[in-house]
């Protein structure tokens, strides 16, 4: 851009109410627009499980992905409608869909708040089994949000999105970034997953460029374990940051065994240079892995006995099983979380973790769905995390059923 001379709008420079229409968006695109200014986006790639749409639902700006020639159909309209739930984008709309429109955002303010009177209440069956509801986050200024739709802990903070704005945090910035989140929850249990960089959330400033097959390279736990340096400041930060409350850290894309083991020498490494500093840590630090590599849901029976817990990451997990890229809109109809081998997957982790004794929750987006937390309770699932916006549905389906009726459903 510098060398041709062309001036390019940044969308953190948004100075009037927008409808973002684009062909794709990046990751870094999403943390650094002005969330106040873009009031829907639409884009022609992508699908629900992207990163865009995750985001998307975390700064609870309605989104719909995937709309073919969005941008020639739409660059004419000077008014775009947009509703997210249905999946409808409209240029230029007339004076009774605009009607409309004002009508199906006041409903959807009344149903907000009538889930509100759930925010206090227990994500508990008819029967009386409680499970936990809690939030994933990406920026620490969502942990007020999370409070404020009533979930109960933060159960996937995707550390990486501190990464993606152009600067690589230090780990004095990093330490006062998990602090501000553990402290703001005031007890309640704050799962920070470790850096989760590649495929789509390139990052060049640490060497992770484009590669043929982004998704199945170097990423996640794959780039940490080659990058010891970054990966141990992260790990410093998490330490010090979980002596001031309830705290737990988990490594993504684990396959194999070994790769938790070498994670977990760096963990104590890691808390050795600390203590070397004089520095303040937590006493003990429960350490879990991200379910989302068919390898790892075959063999979790053998990774619970190294694992403090187990969260079930369905997004990729489906991506993987179903060899089916969650960002192209062409094969999004093979991202179904209830295949019979996705079910079977979630399953057989679900009895690794019992048989061994520990917790198993799901931070994928199968958790943010009412009907889907029927079937995951029905097999079984502790606990469930999902985008804040979600906590008070998925709430109300757990309370309205009993355990034997979820496991029949789920059966």
């Amino acid at each position: 851009g510098h060398l041709l001379e062309k001036h390019r709008m940044t969308l953190a420079d948004l100075e009037s109410d927008v409808v973002l229409v684009a062909r794709d968006l990046l990751p870094s695109d999403m943390i650094s627009m002005n969330r106040a200014r873009v009031k829907a986006v639409v884009t022609e790639a992508g699908g629900r499980t992207s990163h865009v749409a995750i985001l998307a639902r975390a700064f609870e700006i309605p989104a719909v992905l995937g709309v073919a020639d969005a941008l020639s159909r739409l660059r004419g309209s000077s008014l775009v409608a947009v509703d997210g739930a249905k999946g409808l984008v409209i240029g230029d709309p007339d004076a009774a869909t605009l009607t409309r429109s004002a009508a199906a955002r006041d409903a959807a303010a009344a149903a907000e708040r009538e889930l509100g009177a759930l925010r206090d209440l227990p994500a508990e069956t008819i029967d009386g089994l409680r499970v936990k509801v809690e939030a994933n986050i990406e920026m620490p200024e969502e942990a007020l949000g999370v409070l404020a739709h009533g979930a109960d802990g933060i159960g996937l903070f995707r550390s990486e999105f501190l990464f993606l704005g152009g600067h690589v945090p230090d780990e004095e910035e990093q330490f006062h970034a998990y602090r501000s989140v553990i402290e703001a929850m005031g007890g309640r249990t704050v799962t920070i997953r470790t850096l989760d960089i590649g495929g789509d959330k390139v990052l060049p400033e640490l060497g992770a460029q484009d590669e043929k097959n982004p998704l199945l390279g170097w990423r996640a736990i794959r780039f940490c374990l080659s990058r010891v340096d970054v990966f141990k400041t992260q790990l410093r930060a998490i330490l010090r940051a979980a002596a001031f409350g309830e705290t737990r850290v988990m490594f993504p894309m684990i396959a194999t065994a070994d790769e938790l083991e070498r994670a977990l020498a760096i963990l104590e490494t890691a808390r050795e240079e600390c203590a070397a500093a004089g520095q303040q840590v937590a006493k003990s630090l429960s350490v879990g892995i991200m379910i989302e590599i068919p390898s790892a849901a075959m063999t979790s029976d053998i990774l619970a006995r190294k694992a403090d817990f187990f969260s079930i990451g369905t997004n990729d997990l489906i991506q993987y099983t179903m060899a089916v890229d969650r960002g192209n809109e062409k094969v999004a109809y093979l991202h179904e979380p209830y295949h019979p081998a996705v079910l079977r997957l979630v399953q057989r982790t679900i009895e690794s973790g019992k048989a061994a004794g520990i917790p198993v929750g799901m931070c994928g987006e199968m958790a943010a769905d009412p009907a889907s937390a029927i079937v995951l309770l029905g097999l079984g699932l502790d606990e469930f995390s999902m985008s804040s916006a979600a906590v008070p549905a998925v709430k109300r389906a757990i309370r309205s059923i009993g355990i034997e009726e979820a496991r029949a459903v789920a059966k």
